[in-house]
Order: C-alpha cells, then sequence, then structure tokens
C-alpha cells in the first residue's frame, strides 16, 4: 500500500507504518522522552513516532535498515540537526557505540518477523540500557510476561525477565497501521534490573540449559534435561524431575545452571533453537 511519501511497505522487513494520532501520543506518553534523553529508535518508517520525540529532544538517533526510507527521513527531518540515521540491521548493530553521557533509552516498532531475535540481541546489550518501550504482536508480549505454568512461558520470557522487568502496557488494534496486519499489537516496557535478582555463575551455561528445555517443553524434566543432568542432581536442588520445563521458575534455572557451571559437565548443543 502506498502514501502520501510514496513509499510502499515492504512485506520482507515486515513494514506496518503506525498512523494513528491517538496511539501515537499514547505510545509517546508511555515513553515520556526527557530533552537529555539518549534515545535511539529502531526502525522509525515514515517517522510517525520519531517526529513527536525529536519535538521533546533533538538528540534522537534511529536505525533503519530500508535504504529508500533514508532520504524520506532526511527530508522530513532536515531542520533538526542532530537528528542522526544510521543505515544498518539491528539485528547485528553495535547500540553500545551509541552510548554517551547517558545509558541508551531503545525504542521501536519492531518487525513482527524478527522481533524474537532483535530482543535477544538487545538483551544480550543491556548494560548499557535504561529502558526499552517497543511495539510488538501481542502474542510476543504475552511470551514475554509469562510466568511458570501459562502456556505462553518460555524460553524468551524466562531470559528477558533474567535481565530485565517486563511490564506489558496496552494493546493496539490492526487499525491503527497501514497495512494492517492480520494481528492485534501490544507495547511493552523492559527495564533492565539494577541488580540481577538470581545472577547465574555462568550466563551461557543458563541459556543452553533454558534452550534445551525448551526444545523439549512436552517431556518431563528428566528426560528434557536428561543429556545434562541426571535425577539426582535434580533432586539434590529440590526440584521434581516430573515436572515439564514450563513448570520450573527462572531461579530453578538458575541453580540447575549453577550446579552444571560448578561440575563443569555441560553436554549441551550450543545451537539456536526455537521455543515455540
Amino acid at each position: 500500500m502506498s502514501n502520501k511519501h510514496g513509499h510502499q511497505a515492504r512485506k520482507r522487513f515486515g513494514q506496518n507504518f503506525l498512523h494513528d494520532p491517538g496511539v501515537i501520543e499514547r505510545i509517546v506518553r508511555a515513553i515520556n522522552p526527557k530533552p537529555k534523553d539518549s534515545i535511539v529508535e529502531i526502525g522509525p518508517g515514515l517517522g510517525a513516532i520519531t517526529e513527536e520525540i525529536l519535538a521533546i529532544n533533538p538528540r534522537l538517533q534511529v536505525v533503519e535498515l530500508d535504504r529508500d526510507l533514508i532520504p524520506v527521513l532526511r527530508t522530513k527531518f532536515f531542520n533538526y540537526p542532530e537528528f542522526r540515521i544510521h543505515e544498518a540491521d539491528a539485528l547485528s548493530f553495535d547500540f553500545s557505540q551509541l552510548v554517551s553521557d547517558r545509558p541508551l533509552r531503545i525504542v521501536g516498532n519492531l518487525p513482527y518477523n524478527i522481533s524474537t531475535p532483535l530482543i535477544f540481541h538487545l538483551l544480550s546489550q543491556s548494560g548499557v540500557v535504561q529502558d526499552m518501550h517497543f511495539m510488538l504482536q501481542k502474542e510476543v508480549v504475552q511470551r514475554l510476561a509469562a510466568v511458570p505454568g501459562d502456556n505462553n512461558y518460555g524460553r524468551l520470557g524466562i531470559m528477558a525477565q533474567y535481565f530485565c522487568k517486563v511490564q506489558p502496557l496496552f494493546e493496539v488494534g490492526p487499525g491503527a497501521f497501514r497495512p494492517a496486519p492480520k494481528v492485534d499489537s501490544a507495547i511493552v516496557r523492559l527495564v533492565p534490573h539494577k541488580e540481577l535478582p538470581y545472577p547465574a555463575k555462568d550466563l551461557k551455561t543458563l541459556q543452553a540449559v533454558v534452550r534445551t528445555a525448551f526444545n523439549a517443553r512436552r517431556k518431563t524434566l528428566r528426560k528434557a534435561l536428561a543429556a545434562m543432568v541426571t535425577v539426582e542432581q535434580l533432586q539434590s536442588l529440590g526440584i521434581n524431575d516430573g515436572l515439564r520445563p514450563e513448570n520450573l521458575g527462572l531461579a530453578d534455572y538458575v541453580r540447575i545452571a549453577d550446579l552444571l557451571a560448578d561440575t563443569g559437565k555441560l553436554q549441551a548443543d550450543d545451537n539456536e533453537v526455537s521455543d515455540d
């Protein structure tokens, strides 16, 4: 679908441009930008949210992959000399290079087709982040905020909650976008913990345990983690080996990972797998 800027939304970039003024205002109010904040927007698109933030914070920086949108943004915001555009793929972008005197505040209407790997990428850089506000598919927000026992509980939620406080804010219907997506959206706030509530002795070990468990989420723990821990080891931690991966909380996964870190017997495959 074309628009007044002459740019057609591209399916391969997962583009759905926000146009509803009421939703835009509500998002910006939730972000609550300040003039001296170090704000970075991912995927500004045609600049709907960008425009509102720039009016408050002229130092805004954006990361945009679609090279055809760059001249649109430069033309639209030519009167903001401090506005910076980084033509790059957010999935591989080093956000730490943008840090100056303040931690980053990251915002964005994230493409649904890359939202999960992008969130994992950003979590790996959470040490330089003050907070993050994202528009995501509603189901992804539900997964981020899920607790043990929920159908949506899995690897994404556990690792997000390891690094951040997750706060779902409000839902957004398809009509707020052009073209309208076939799914509902939601806004979520992620605030990195100042101190990790359950710090793991070795992060990679924790990631491997969680990844392995949810790769076999319908099996019991004794089977899902059979290549990593014994039934006796699980029982020594007070963990019922007959439970399923979705029944364990973050603290339990950290305890399993710490046991493996202490024994040095981690044998999990380190390849990325889905937690769907």
